[in-house]
């Protein structure tokens, strides 16, 4: 059946996801793709053209919706910091637990690609600015450092995710943890 172009690239990337979870990533290629898909070989390269850039796609996907879900929560949540770190902590560890082992692993594969290298921290710099925006106006420091802190935080929030999905951590104490490391880091000190 014929698809239109957005619904067909959709439809790939629900089964590229598929094919992540059950398989593993280094299963993902634009041939077992298109097999799965029951779809030619050429339809799938058409879309991705490489397995990076497919690997890429699934990322991004994962990301915007992680984006959206917490600019969303950001939006509805009252001006206080523990408000503000709890909303981020809880948008951050839903979105691992949803995506499972999925996410990890898609990232992991891309790492050694230049290109792809590239393109991924260019959506790290986007969440880090969304960190930056949101605890502004709890910090006494300057939009640097508070860029730099942000950076440390995300990195400690990827650290305390796999030690989850390694079962070492349950989603709920990393949720708590990151949340008080959030307010720890960026709280006005008192006088």
């Amino acid at each position: 059946m014929k698809l239109p172009k957005a619904e067909r690239r959709d439809q790939l990337l629900a089964v590229a996801m598929t094919i992540v979870r059950e398989e593993g990533a280094d299963a993902l290629t634009l041939g077992t793709l298109a097999t799965r898909a029951g779809v030619s070989r050429p339809i799938a390269y058409d879309h991705f053209s490489t397995r990076p850039r497919l690997l890429l796609a699934l990322f991004q996907q994962l990301e915007d919706r992680y984006i959206q879900s917490l600019r969303t929560a950001l939006a509805a949540v009252p001006g206080r910091l523990y408000s503000v770190a709890d909303v981020m902590s809880s948008a951050y560890f839903g979105c691992h637990a949803e995506m499972g082992p999925e996410g990890p692993s898609i990232s992991a594969a891309l790492k050694g690609n230049a290109e792809m290298a590239r393109r991924q921290q260019a959506m790290i710099d986007e969440y880090v600015d969304l960190m930056r925006d949101a605890l502004r106006p709890f910090a006494s420091v300057d939009d640097e450092r508070l860029r730099l802190i942000c950076t440390g935080l995300l990195g400690a929030a990827e650290a305390m995710a796999r030690e989850v999905h390694a079962g070492r951590s349950s989603t709920a104490a990393a949720t708590s943890a990151w949340s008080s490391l959030i307010v720890r880091s960026v709280a006005k000190p008192s006088s």
